[in-house]
């Protein structure tokens, strides 16, 4: 039996029924990664030493009769930028090469103590910012359904390494998109949940009032398993909402009686012929579940979401990142004569160009002179793009919305910043707002490339957009990668 093809479910029954030891999954997925690593590139770091220390202890707890937890034996894969005390944490950056931090975040406390076995940790865009994983200081990944193409991005790493059998679960974040376009380019389940719901001590700050941290899977049930056991009050983030744990059950009919809305005026002519076939596809499955459709409108959203985000998202990167200047974290230039050289030095050799660019963008939009004009008036819009969402969701109880515009693109195909930026249209106003989203797999293109579909519901709505999603998404989930590689 080829283990790396189990569900994390079909795991922790097999391990529970003792048909298999956590021993043997851990070194299937292993081999698994062994073999097509050189083809994706998809990991930054693999613990193979410590995940398989880890699986002789479940299996030791096993026969001894004691759980290990919802995640016994279960391998999972960890973006570069959630803090690990045991193995580097590097964000994809020259500027943290090697840093391993104090500590664990908290999710990673929360999956060690349920019996997870952390594997490694993924490639990523630099600090989580792009949205194809070109832009890891340490090289692209490639998407395992074709390896002339983008894994999506910033968490590219985690999504191929599901994609491709490394591991049946993987955790990543986003900011903007970063979990969901990702997870729609490598035909997977990617939720980003209500920023609040799962603690976000212990990830590397990008932009604090829009980061997430959210799993990816390649099944329904398995997204409703990990976030069962990372979804709860942490004091250690004052973001972090002290209220009830929500319950991940899958029902029989999710959308029987349900108003879901779309926008169909506004994405015509926005996708490929594939995607609008998906997504007429999705919408005509809806009706068929039970589900009314009904039209509602996102003008300012969809017009202004793009340009709010990228003077927000950049303002708090320019915050955030200056504390990289050489002193207290990683890399630091060791010839400075003075310490403006030494903070010129150590941030303009060790930062790439689309982080010093959001760092310039965001300086320029927080200077004096210009905070009004830019900073002040995108928090504006933000309010009134959360009004927006909320006026909609009087209406409907979930949107429906392509994840994004196209499928996977190739390598190196949008070269130009703005390009790319555009690419981020239908998830960035689900950040903006703080509402939960979570990508499916609607299906394949005509050249054999996922195609992802998103449903967005209200703040708190985390369990039922994925019992939706589990619905709309069953008949395409659970495949592994295998035509990619030639």
């Amino acid at each position: 039996m080829e283990l790396y093809r189990l569900s994390a479910a079909e795991i922790v029954a097999g391990l529970k029924a003792r048909r298999f030891k956590c021993a043997d999954v851990v070194r299937s997925c292993l081999e698994r990664m062994r073999e097509m690593e050189s083809h994706l590139h998809a990991m930054l770091h693999i613990a193979a030493d410590s995940a398989l220390k880890t699986a002789a202890a479940v299996d030791a707890a096993v026969a001894e009769g004691r759980d290990p937890g919802r995640l016994m034996g279960v391998p999972v894969i960890l973006k570069d930028n959630i803090c690990t005390g045991d193995m580097p944490t590097t964000c994809a950056s020259k500027i943290l090469a090697g840093w391993v931090p104090p500590y664990d975040a908290t999710v990673v406390k929360m999956l060690r103590a349920e019996g997870a076995v952390i594997l490694g940790k993924a490639n990523c865009d630099e600090f989580a910012m792009g949205g194809s994983t070109e832009n890891s200081a340490f090289g692209p990944t490639m998407n395992p359904w074709d390896v002339g193409r983008v894994p999506g991005g910033s968490s590219g790493g985690s999504a191929a390494a599901v994609a491709a059998g490394y591991a049946p679960i993987s955790l990543g974040s986003d900011t903007g998109g970063s979990i969901r376009q990702p997870a729609s380019f490598c035909g997977l389940y990617g939720m980003k949940p209500t920023y609040g719901q799962v603690s976000r001590y212990g990830l590397v700050a990008f932009a604090s009032s829009l980061d997430q941290i959210g799993p990816f899977a390649r099944t329904a049930e398995d997204l409703k398993l990990i976030l069962s056991a990372i979804c709860a009050f942490d004091p250690h983030d004052s973001t972090s909402e002290d209220r009830p744990a929500p319950r991940f059950d899958l029902s029989d009919a999710p959308l029987c009686g349900k108003k879901i809305g779309v926008l169909t005026k506004l994405v015509d002519g926005k996708l490929t012929a594939d995607l609008q076939a998906a997504m007429d596809g999705q919408i005509e499955e809806c009706r068929r579940l039970g589900a009314e459709i009904v039209e509602v409108a996102l003008p300012k959203a969809l017009e202004y979401g793009l340009a709010c985000y990228y003077i927000l998202a950049p303002a708090e990167a320019s915050s955030n990142l200056a504390r990289y200047d050489g002193v207290r974290y990683g890399a630091a230039y060791g010839d400075a004569k003075s310490l403006l050289e030494l903070y010129v030095k150590t941030r303009g050799e060790n930062f790439g160009p689309e982080v010093k660019r959001r760092i310039l963008t965001g300086t320029y939009v927080l200077s004096s002179g210009f905070y009004d004009a830019y900073y002040l008036t995108a928090q504006k819009v933000r309010k009134v793009i959360k009004q927006e969402f909320a006026a909609a969701f009087e209406q409907v109880d979930a949107i429906l919305l392509p994840t994004s515009p196209t499928p996977a693109f190739k390598l190196g195909e949008m070269s130009a910043p703005l390009t790319m930026y555009m690419a981020d249209v239908f998830t960035i106003p689900v950040n903006l707002a703080g509402l939960p989203g979570i990508s499916f797999n609607a299906g394949f293109s005509s050249a054999g490339l996922p195609l992802g579909m998103q449903l967005i519901g209200p703040r708190w709505s985390d369990a039922a957009i994925l019992d939706m999603a589990a619905a709309l998404g069953k008949k395409a989930e659970g495949r592994i990668a295998e035509g990619g590689v030639r």
